[in-house]
């Protein structure tokens, strides 16, 4: 499931200031799990670290610990790149660069709704983030009525 789609911002932004102008950190500072524990996102080295947002260790000398960690979650952060290419799957014609006029066509909602029912196909269907995490979407009802699970 897509939960944060963000944009448009210019291809030659950084992802960082992509991270702010997004309002993501806020909305999660402000929420936290049962436990009382902050959600925290696997992010791109580029966004630092945060209360929120764990990055990949860096250096030249990392410990064997740091290497495990980092191989493990370099093998999930493909997954986000999943999502991107099941919109493109989908409605393939929300693929900029082939199809749209950015100042002629509202190019941003375009590809906002087509993330929506890209979502709304994966609690119908499933897709391979699901399966490859093996943990089910919500049902399409649930989804679409913003309720909580």
């Amino acid at each position: 499931m897509i939960a944060h789609l963000f944009g448009p911002i210019e291809g030659r932004r950084h992802d960082a200031f992509m991270l702010g102008e997004s309002g993501l950190l806020p909305k999660l500072y402000h929420i936290a799990k049962p436990n009382g524990e902050p959600y925290v996102l696997y992010g791109d080295p580029a966004y630092g670290l945060s209360r929120n947002i764990l990055a990949p260790f860096r250096g030249a000398i990392l410990t064997a610990e740091e290497k495990i960690f980092n191989r493990a979650m370099s093998k999930v952060r493909v997954s986000v790149e999943w999502g991107f290419g099941k919109i493109l799957q989908n409605f393939a014609f929300v693929d900029f660069k082939k199809n749209l006029k950015i100042l002629l066509q509202p190019v941003a909602k375009y590809y906002l709704v087509a993330g929506i029912l890209t979502n709304c196909h994966t609690c119908l269907y499933g897709s391979v983030v699901s399966a490859f995490f093996e943990l089910g979407p919500p049902q399409l009802e649930v989804y679409l009525s913003n309720e909580q699970r």
